[in-house]
């Protein structure tokens, strides 16, 4: 079920309430996957990224059941490639606030599990970027990371996620803000961006993706093909604009106020 918020409050609850009307995109968001909303969420398909994605971007590896979306990467046949991956992007696009994933990834060197915001020159804007990215290849650990105008400047790192990002639902969430972005993992603050001029200044896309590679190997590893279909499962993803209150109790939001 996709919950938008109706408003904001006139007292926030969020600390960077201050900056709420710098960069105002859509409405707060609670999606909990009841059923996938085509009018919020765009399916890519028929596609990929690049030469670098040894997967195109196919609808039959999008699925939503039991409360759960899952993203597939599976062996398959296509114009130009031998596998075939699952993505989708939000249709409305977002600004300063908190995004949130609740996502179990996929184990594999040469595979990706991504949560992130994005827009670009395909948008006829300049790329900017906020980064969680699961590298199969060591899936103890998420990649943090920030591009600004298509350069990446960090804090590009790998932080620890406790259990493993493939063995159980971990909590995700950055909060963006005009001057900083802070990276949480299950809670804690795992990294901070404080110079004004790496940060984001564009609405964004959210995108949630898995997909694979035999070209970016010493960042992604060397591809290894996967004994079967495999699938990142995500539970909730939600957007809190900045200066609303906190939207459900496990939210980073409910903690910083």
């Amino acid at each position: 079920m996709l919950v938008l918020a109706t408003g904001l409050l006139l007292v926030s609850l969020n600390p960077s309430a201050s900056l709420a009307q710098d960069l105002v995109g859509e409405k707060s968001f609670v999606e909990n996957f009841d059923r996938l909303d085509t009018k919020h969420w765009y399916v890519s398909d028929g596609w990929s990224n690049g030469n670098h994605q040894n997967c195109t971007w196919s609808k039959g590896q999008v699925k939503v059941a039991d409360g759960t979306l899952r993203l597939g990467f599976a062996k398959q046949q296509t114009k130009d490639r031998a596998y075939v991956c699952g993505e989708v992007q939000t249709n409305p696009r977002y600004g300063y606030g908190t995004y949130e994933i609740r996502m179990k990834a996929v184990a594999g060197s040469g595979l990706n599990t991504g949560f992130f915001t994005y827009i670009g020159p395909a948008h006829k804007q300049p790329h900017d970027e906020i980064d969680f990215e699961v590298l199969g290849k060591n899936p103890s650990k998420v990649q943090i990371n920030t591009y600004v105008d298509g350069k990446s400047v960090g804090p590009e790192k790998l932080v620890a996620v406790p259990g493993g990002a493939d063995k159980a639902f971990n909590d995700y969430a950055f909060v963006w803000e005009k001057e900083r972005i802070r990276w949480y993992v299950n809670g804690e603050l795992v990294g901070e961006a404080t110079d004004p001029d790496k940060v984001p200044s564009h609405l964004s896309k959210i995108y949630i993706s898995l997909w694979g590679t035999d070209t970016l190997k010493s960042w992604m590893g060397t591809f290894a093909e996967p004994e079967g279909p495999i699938a990142a499962e995500i539970d909730r993803v939600a957007f809190t604009a900045a200066g609303d209150a906190c939207q459900f109790p496990e939210s980073i939001v409910c903690k910083l106020k």
